[in-house]
């Protein structure tokens, strides 16, 4: 059986009253410390800093990357590592899936591993902006828990476990 932690959830009550996407919040700190600072700390510092205002400015794509026998959607964009090669991580690994941040251009290959991280964040953002929002219409409660589903889903992916058809 789950039990509430009462300092978590205590903080998470006093986020819902305002929700905020202002990390000085001890809700939203505490997540940045535990969660998403490690799960988008890799091994291309500038790169991860990157990748990690376009997570919380919303701006970031992911997407599968097509098989080389198809023609490059757009020709003019600059591509960074490569299907063999992790941008982030900066190991040779093979890159399924390719990220661009803002409306820069560039891609940059990432890795399974690499891509799950960021996936676990991006999702925490979408459930926290959309309580921001007023789309959430759960108890209180409820949300808390899914919270906590999200945080674990951050935390499984930065340990290398997450579903390998990722």
């Amino acid at each position: 059986m789950l039990q509430v932690d009462s300092i978590l959830f205590a903080e998470f009550q006093a986020w819902k009253e305002s929700p905020t996407l202002d990390k000085s919040c001890s809700f939203l700190d505490r997540i940045y410390r535990e969660d998403v600072g490690p799960c988008l700390d890799f091994t291309k510092q500038e790169l991860s800093e990157l990748v990690r205002a376009a997570v919380e400015q919303n701006t970031l794509t992911v997407e599968p990357v097509a098989s080389p026998a198809l023609p490059a959607a757009k020709g003019a964009a600059v591509e960074c590592g490569g299907p063999k090669k992790c941008a982030l991580s900066g190991l040779p690994r093979t890159c399924r899936h390719r990220i661009t941040l803002g409306d820069s251009g560039n891609y940059y290959y990432i890795s399974p591993s690499c891509r799950a991280r960021i996936t676990a964040v991006c999702n925490f953002f979408t459930y926290i902006r959309y309580i921001q929002q007023g789309l959430v219409r759960q108890d209180v409660e409820l949300m808390y828990w899914e919270v906590m589903r999200l945080r674990r889903e951050m935390s499984l992916a930065k340990l290398g476990l997450f579903p390998s058809e990722v």
